[in-house]
Formats: structure tokens, sequence, C-alpha cells
């Protein structure tokens, strides 16, 4: 019987042991009988309870019943001794009945249980309260009796179910332990049958130890009636805890938990490591299979290389979820990792080959996916670059055409060589990203190379091979394209060199018309003086023909440069470019020139014939001073003066019929003024001559008169 079954009569406290002892050591149960009606069934109830807690060897040493009839009638107070005939005749030894102050009839009562004492087997007295401790030590009585003994019976009961609680949960908790244990010393079978049925106890084992711990102090520090060790008056001693408060059953019980508790911990602690063990193995079980199955197979189809950048970046952006799904199987092995490593640490010696086969295998697995991976994404980017050179080597090469393929009309020279330059800077461009898209190519080809050792026993050779034909038909292709653009710049470069001397032969022949254009300039301007005498004029003579020369040399470089343009233009097929009017202006200027020239060549001369004439009849050697001059002479002389004067007052008359006048006026007018000075002097010399010749003929004739005299 538990308490917690008749919970409510026991609060009625109809009975109760208060752990008081009588002078045997016997325990003493109290009866207090109230005014109301007791109940026999409810007190009969109370007392198997209450009898079924001593030990057996508690209740060898009898009871003294102290039947409390002060608030309650004979016939009750009878019925109570009676009725302990019946429940505890063995064990009862003495019984006190108190009496109450007003005596019932003591014949009647003394009778009855004089009679009745063979019948009973145990003695009955009847007693006062204050003379109860005739019997019993007063340190043994609770305060309604006039003793020391404290005694709380709502304590008890509380204290009575927690035992009772902690008795029951712990002795199935401790069964169910047993079952456990034993079950886990089987087979490695029942080992792996008792680990899939995780057979776990109905009470949790730190709550029943917990309680029982608790349980175990109330009853070392109190009695379980929760009085301290001793009363008021006399020396307390403790026979109850070895007996009623039922101490060593607790401690036993607690004893056996620990220990029952200390094999369930290993249990479950391998019970944990293997779970641990077979969770780890079915979540590397998973990474290997998802890595060598589904992510292997994704890879697998994965061995294009695109034939352009955006085929290159949908490649790169499928690897990429290619590589967001392996990241979060990656995860997995890293966690994985960790708790194997954990377990290596403080794993038991047969599990250690076990774990390390474990992380070998898993380690290899995730590091050869990584590497798959990692070999995918280089080449992908390889890719990329070499698509991305390609696609910037192809505009290059666009523009470039559309360069050479554009008409040229420069303005100048300067801009040709600018163009040019800029051509030979669009083609050294060229070269230097043909040669980077070799580089890359190559490089992309080397990796392609390797790709058989990443191929799980896959032929790629198929794949390979579309891809290394790719590779060399783009290279292919800038390499025939660049040559045809180097064709065409060759075309050009010579087409712009012969526009850069087309260009230099029109400015040079402008020049020489402009040379051309001083020399006339020159020779109206500079070249007026016709000599003081013959020896001077020969010089300018002289000089002057230098000077034709020069101009003639001049006037035939801008003829062969005009021709030289006349060719170029016909090699260039610039129909709309020609010599325009440099050749009519080089032509109009050497004409006059010519014209000039001549002009200037006709008046030297005439000077020096002057000048030759004017110097016979002007001797200045006084033995040629007395020779005569003819006459003749004295009229060339003046001829040649006269018609010299007058070819310095006339202007050159040019082809278009323009005129020019040699010099300034002054400068004509200090030519003309020497020539008449010589023309002064060869007149003088007339004059002389003339004199002298009068004088010689009056001489003559006065000679020829003196012989007639005589």
């Amino acid at each position: 019987m538990e308490a917690s079954c008749i919970l409510p009569v026991l609060k009625k406290k109809l009975a109760f042991l208060s752990g008081g002892k009588d002078r045997r050591s016997g325990l003493i149960l109290t009866i207090p009988l109230c005014t109301e009606q007791t109940s026999m069934e409810e007190l009969s109830t109370t007392l198997d309870y209450l009898l079924g807690i001593p030990s057996e060897k508690c209740k060898a040493r009898g009871f003294t019943v102290i039947v409390d009839g002060r608030k309650s009638q004979w016939n009750i107070v009878k019925t109570v001794v009676l009725m302990l005939q019946n429940v505890i005749p063995a064990e009862v030894s003495l019984v006190c009945v108190v009496k109450p102050d007003e005596f019932w009839d003591k014949k009647v009562t003394h009778f009855c249980f004089w009679k009745e004492k063979d019948r009973l087997g145990f003695e009955v007295i009847l007693v006062s309260a204050n003379k109860l401790t005739r019997y019993i030590e007063p340190c043994q009585l609770t305060d309604e009796f006039g003793g020391s003994l404290l005694y709380d019976h709502l304590d008890w009961v509380n204290k009575r179910l927690v035992f009772e609680k902690f008795t029951k949960e712990s002795t199935s908790l401790l069964d169910e332990l047993i079952v456990i244990n034993e079950n886990e010393k089987g087979t490695q079978a029942e080992k792996d049958r008792s680990s899939e049925s995780n057979i776990l106890p109905s009470f949790d084992p730190e709550t029943v130890l917990q309680t029982g711990h608790e349980l175990l102090s109330e009853l070392q520090q109190r009695r379980f009636n929760g009085s301290e060790g001793g009363g008021g008056g006399g020396t307390a001693w403790s026979p109850m805890d070895d007996e009623l408060l039922a101490q060593p059953q607790v401690m036993k019980l607690l004893d056996s938990l620990r220990e029952q508790y200390t094999k369930y911990q290993e249990v479950c602690r391998q019970r944990s490591k293997r779970s641990q063990l077979e969770e780890i193995q079915t979540k590397v079980m998973q990474v290997v299979n998802w890595l060598e199955g589904p992510g292997t197979e994704q890879l697998r189809t994965q061995w294009g290389i695109g034939d352009s950048i955006r085929a290159s970046q949908a490649l790169q952006q499928k690897h990429e979820e290619i590589e967001s799904q392996h990241s979060e199987w990656f995860a997995v092995y890293v966690e994985l990792n960790q708790q194997i490593a954990a377990l290596l640490s403080a794993g038991d010696e047969e599990d250690l080959m076990e774990l390390k086969g474990l992380q070998q295998q898993l380690s290899d697995v995730c590091y050869r996916q990584a590497s798959q991976l990692e070999f995918r994404q280089n080449v992908l980017q390889s890719a990329y670059e070499f698509h991305m050179t390609a696609q910037d080597l192809s505009q290059q090469l666009d523009g470039l055409l559309g360069m050479l393929c554009a008409d040229v009309a420069p303005a100048d020279g300067a801009a040709i060589q600018q163009t040019l330059k800029h051509l030979e800077e669009k083609l050294k461009s060229v070269e230097s990203a043909l040669q980077t898209l070799r580089e890359k190519g190559q490089a992309l080809l080397d990796q392609m190379s390797n790709q058989t050792s990443f191929s799980y026993g896959k032929e790629v050779g198929v794949e390979n091979k579309e891809n290394i034909d790719h590779i060399h038909s783009v290279m292919e292709d800038m390499q025939l394209r660049k040559q045809r653009c180097e064709d065409m710049v060759d075309v050009r470069r010579l087409k712009m060199l012969q526009m850069v001397q087309l260009f230099k032969c029109e400015e040079d022949a402008s020049q020489a018309v402009e040379w051309l254009g001083e020399l006339l300039d020159a020779l109206l301007k500079t070249h007026i003086r016709l000599g003081d005498d013959s020896q001077e004029t020969k010089v300018l003579l002289e000089k002057h023909k230098k000077f034709v020369d020069v101009a003639q040399s001049t006037y035939d470089y801008g003829r062969q440069l005009l021709q030289a343009t006349v060719v170029l233009c016909q090699s260039l097929r610039c129909t709309t470019r020609s010599s325009g009017d440099t050749l009519p202006r080089l032509n109009r200027v050497w004409k006059q020139f010519t014209v000039t020239s001549d002009e200037r060549q006709h008046r030297l001369e005439m000077a020096s014939a002057f000048h030759t004439a004017a110097e016979k009849i002007v001797r200045e050697s006084p033995e040629l001073a007395e020779l005569l001059v003819d006459v003749e002479a004295y009229e060339e002389v003046e001829t040649l003066g006269k018609g010299l004067l007058d070819r310095l007052t006339v202007p050159v008359i040019f082809p278009d019929g323009s005129e020019q006048f040699f010099g300034s006026p002054g400068d004509m007018a200090s030519s003309a003024e020497s020539i008449r000075e010589r023309m002064k002097l060869v007149e003088e010399k007339r004059f002389l001559q003339e004199e002298a010749e009068q004088r010689l003929e009056e001489e003559e004739e006065t000679l020829e008169a003196e012989p007639r005299e005589s």
C-alpha cells in the first residue's frame, strides 16, 4: 500500500507513528480519537499502512499503543482496542488508554479489559495523560501527552510521499538500468538491436539521484517525521536511523543507482559514440556518393570552352552554379572532418582505424573533386581570356582594315606622315595582340592536354579535339587576317610614300617657281650696272652667264619635278590631282626671265662694244695720244653710245605685254650719265684731234707755200 493511494485518510491523522519508543525500544503507535465518529474502516486502513512501514526486526520488539480517548466515548475506545487484536495482535505489547478527566465507570472499564486480557493477548491499562510518563519516557511522548517529542503529521505525510516516490522510481529505474546494462553485454548483433531499439529509462536518473540525495540529507539531519534528534528534556537517541526512517534503504538504493547509472552512462557513451559514428558514416557516404555521382556527372557534361566571350561567360556562370552546389557538400565535409578529428583525439583504439579510413576516403574524394572544379575554372578563365583577346584583336583588325579601305585624301605631306605613323602603330598593336593571342592559345592548349587526367575514366578525346581545333582555327584565322592587313599596309605604305613624294615634288616645284621669280626680281632690281670700262663689262657678262645658268638649272629642276608629279599621279591614279597652275607659272616666269636675261645680255654686249670703241679713242698712254683716230671710230662710239642710251630708256616687254624697267629711274640715270661722260671724253678727244688736224693742215700749207715763195 502506498501513501498516495490513501492520502486523504492519512491526512486525517487517525493514527500515527511519532517516532517515539518505549523502554523496550518498541515503537509507539498513537491513535488520537476525536469527538466525531471515527471510521473503523479508515482507521484499519491507516493501521495497516503504518504497520507496514517498520522492519520485521523492529516489529519483533512489539508496539506500545497509546489510545487517546480523552475526547471520545468508551464504547469507541473499546472498539478500537478490540480492533487492535485483529490488526496487530502479535506485535502489540501494551495498550495505554488515556482516559478523560471525567472518569468512565471504573468497574466497567476495568472489568471489561481484565475480562478480555487473556483473549486479547496484550495488556490494556487506563492511565491519565499526566501519568503516562510512568510507562514511557517524556522525550518519547508528543506534546499532547506532556512530552517533548516534536511531530508534524503533514510534514511526515509529505516526507513519506517523497520517500515512497523515490523508492518506487529508484526501484523501477534500477530494474530498467540493469536490463539495459545487461543487454549491452550481449553479442554484437544484440548490441545492434539494442542500439536500434534505443531503450531509455522511464525516469531521469539525474533527477532520481538528486531526489534521493536530498532525501538522504533529510534523513541524516532529521528524523523522518521532521523532528530534531533531541527533545527539550533528556538526551536524544535515534533508533529510527536504522529502522523507521529507512536511511539504509535509501543509501542502498542510491549506491545501486549510482553503480548502474555509471554503467548506463558508459552504455550511453558507447551508444552515442556508435550513433555518432553511424551518423558520420552515413553523412560521409552521402558526401562521397553525391560527389562521385551527381557532382562528377555535372563536371563530365561540362567540357566545352565556348566559341565566343558570351559563350565562355555562360559556361562560367554554369560552372559557378555547379561550384555553389559543391560548396554545400564541402561545408558538410569540413564539419565532418572536424567531428572525425574530435573523435580521433578522444576515440577508442577499436574506432581509430575506421575513423581514419573514413577521413581518408572523404578527404580523397573532396580534394579530387575540388581539384577538378579548380581545373575546370582555370580552363574556363583561360578560354575567356583567349576569346577576349581574340575579340580585341578582331576589332583592331577591323579598325585597321577600315583605315586601309578608306580613301586617302590628306591635305599635305605632314598629314600623310601622321597617317602613316598611326597606321604603323595600329599594325604594331595588332602584332602585339596576335602574339598575346598565340601565348594565351598555347597556354589553353597546354591545359587542355592535361584534361584527360581529370576525366574519371571518361574519354574526352572528341571534346578536346573540338576545343583544340577551335583554338587553332581562331589563331589561324587571325593570322590570315593579320597577313592580309599587312599586305594592304604595305600597299598603302607605298601609296602614301608616293603621295609624300608627290607632295614633295609639288612643293619643290613651287619652290623652284619662287626661286626663279626671285632670280627674275634680282635680275631686274640689282643687275643694272653696265660697267665703267670694257673689262668690268666683261666681268659682268661672265657673271650674267652664270646667273642665267643658275636660272636655267632652277627651271630644269622645276620641269623635272612637275614631270615627276605627272608620273606619280598616274601611278596613284589620282585623276583629280595634277600640277595645277605650277607649270604655267613656271613657264611664265621662265619666259619673263628669258626676255629679261636676253635684254640684260644685249645691253651688256652693247656696253662692252661701246667701252671697247671708246677706249680705242681715249688713250691714256702718252705714246698713244699722238696717234690719230679714224673718224669712223668716233662715229661708231657716238652711234653705240646713243643706241645704249636709247636702250636704257626702253622697258623690258614680257610676253604677256607687261613692262618692267631695270632698277629704279635713278639707277638708270646714273648708268646713262656714265655713258654720257665717256661719250663726252670721246667728243673732246675728237675736238682735239680735229684741231690738231687743222694745225697740221695749216703747217702743211705753210710748208708748201714757202717753196713757192722762194
